[in-house]
């Protein structure tokens, strides 16, 4: 294996999340580079945060270890806790199954980029702490419902 040519993988950008969320993940892009390694097992992505810009809703897996080291510029993690601001070479984990919805803000005037590293669980669900979402994946199908198990259906849409 070669070492990954970082100009060759794909920027990835927009969201799965569904309306209106999926708006607000505008300004965040990630090279999935695990997935370009071949990586199976385990998921590696470098997400870019432009100023302004969200890395996901504030959320938490059910099976899923995440791990998050930032590599450039400054971000706000936002957890159960409260903010604490990352700087490069600053570490944090999210073990499975721990209810502390995270996620990271750029407020800052500069990109912020972070490392992600996850397990792939092969059934995985992610609750969203600060709406009434939750995403449940398997076999590679996302499917959103309401926190109490309706069905999830944007908004003006009838349920």
């Amino acid at each position: 294996m070669r070492k990954l040519d970082l100009t060759a993988v794909p920027v990835k950008t927009g969201s799965i999340y569904p309306a209106p969320y999926a708006a607000m993940m505008a300004g965040r892009s990630s090279l999935r580079l695990g997935q370009a390694a071949g990586l199976t097992q385990f998921g590696v992505n470098l997400v870019t945060l432009e100023p302004g810009a969200l890395s996901s809703l504030r959320h938490w897996h059910r099976a899923e270890d995440e791990f998050v080291m930032v590599t450039e510029g400054e971000c706000v993690m936002i957890t159960e806790d409260g903010e604490e601001i990352m700087r490069p070479g600053d570490c944090v984990g999210f073990p499975a199954n721990t209810p502390d919805g995270h996620h990271f803000v750029n407020r800052s005037t500069a990109p912020a980029r972070f490392l992600v590293i996850g397990s792939k669980a092969a059934e995985e669900v992610a609750t969203y702490s600060d709406v009434d979402l939750v995403l449940t994946l398997k076999d590679g199908v996302a499917t959103y419902t309401h926190k109490d198990g309706r069905p999830y259906a944007p908004e003006g849409e009838n349920e």
